[in-house]
C-alpha cells in the first residue's frame, strides 16, 4: 500500500519525499540544526523550497556546514566569494543578512542559554498540531509566527517575515501541519 502525503510533496522528487518524511514537522531543539533550518528558510524567501532543498549541499559547503560562530565572523571577502558561487541563491541582500543574522542568532543564544529556549518558548515548549485535512486549512501565518517574526525583526534581523517564520516553524516541528490523511500526522 503506498504512503499518503501531504498535498505539496512531488511524488516524483526523492529529495521532497526525503524531507517530508523525515525532516518536516519533527521537532528540533538542536541548536546547530535550528540554524541550518533558518538560513534555508531566509534563503527561500520569495523562491520555492525545492529550490532551496536542491541547494542544501551547495549551502553546507558555501556556509561551512552551516557554522553560526564561522557565518557570524564572515569577512566582505568571504562575502564577496560567496556572490560568486553559481551553486547557492546569490542574492547579496540575503547573504549579507546571513552574517546579520548569525550575529543575532548568537546573541539569542547568550540570553536565553539556547537559541532553542528562546524559539521553543514562544509555544511553552509544546507543539502545536493542526488539524488540517485539505490544504486550504492550512495557514501561512498565524498569531505565533507574527509574534516571532516581530521580536527577531526588533532584535535586527532580516528576511523573518511572519510568513517565512511560520514555514521555519513547520520545518523545525514547533508547529506540526501534516494533513490529517498524511502517514506523518501524529495520531496520539
Amino acid at each position: 500500500m503506498e504512503k499518503k502525503r501531504c498535498f505539496w510533496v512531488d511524488e516524483k522528487s526523492p529529495v521532497y519525499i526525503e524531507y517530508h518524511d523525515s525532516e518536516w514537522g519533527q521537532p528540533v531543539h538542536d541548536d546547530q540544526k535550528l540554524y541550518e533550518m533558518f538560513l534555508l528558510e531566509t534563503f527561500q524567501a520569495g523562491l520555492s523550497w525545492i529550490t532551496i532543498l536542491r541547494k542544501r549541499e551547495a549551502f553546507r559547503t558555501a556556509f561551512d556546514s552551516f557554522d553560526v560562530q564561522k557565518i557570524a565572523a564572515y569577512s566582505d571577502e568571504k562575502i564577496d566569494a560567496l556572490l560568486q558561487n553559481d551553486q547557492i541563491i546569490r542574492n547579496r541582500n540575503k547573504i549579507r543578512a546571513a552574517v546579520t543574522n548569525a550575529q543575532i542568532f548568537i546573541q539569542i543564544q547568550t540570553e536565553y542559554g539556547s537559541f532553542s529556549n528562546y524559539l521553543w518558548g514562544f509555544s511553552g515548549g509544546k507543539v502545536i498540531i493542526n488539524n488540517a485535512d485539505k490544504a486550504e486549512a492550512i495557514p501561512v501565518k498565524t498569531e505565533l509566527s507574527d509574534s516571532i517574526s516581530k521580536d527577531l525583526k526588533k532584535r535586527g534581523m532580516r528576511f523573518v517575515g511572519s510568513v517565512t517564520i511560520y514555514a521555519y516553524l513547520q520545518a523545525i516541528g514547533i508547529v506540526n501541519d501534516h494533513e490529517k490523511n498524511c502517514f506523518c500526522y501524529p495520531h496520539l
